[in-house]
């Protein structure tokens, strides 16, 4: 890492929970669980998604970014990474809240799976009705 000044977000989704530190100074590396970004997340577009508060202000390759990230499946970790960031974002510039804002990444999902309930297949899927 380029420094030892860092700036912490927090970011949840689902089950997922994430811990973003930026430092400042960087190249654009990112990590994600001590791995290299390209061998964590594989499928296209969700490296972008998760980088996009650092695209919509501009700063790509001004940050280096590691993320400790546990929990959940490949989208609720990306989305639960891409809060973290925007969170640390606002940390290193607060008149970015209004652009980051804008675009919704400061805005915590809150849905989540929906119990099963007793009697049911699943949350809402009753069993087949049969009349004989």
């Amino acid at each position: 890492m380029a420094s030892t000044q860092y700036y912490e977000g927090i970011g949840r989704r689902k089950a997922a929970s994430a811990r973003v530190r930026i430092y400042s100074g960087g190249t654009g590396k990112v990590m994600i669980n001590d791995k290299d970004v390209q061998d964590y997340m594989p499928r296209s577009g969700d490296y972008e998604i998760m980088i996009s508060p650092l695209t919509t202000l501009g700063q790509e390759r001004g940050f280096d970014i590691t993320v400790h990230v546990s929990g959940g499946g490949i989208s609720g970790q990306r989305d639960a990474m891409r809060l973290g960031l925007a969170r640390a974002l606002l940390k290193v510039d607060p008149d970015s809240r209004s652009a980051l804002k804008a675009e919704g990444f400061l805005t915590r999902d809150a849905r989540v799976k929906e119990r099963k309930k007793p009697g049911l297949k699943r949350a809402r899927k009753a069993p087949t009705y049969t009349k004989r």
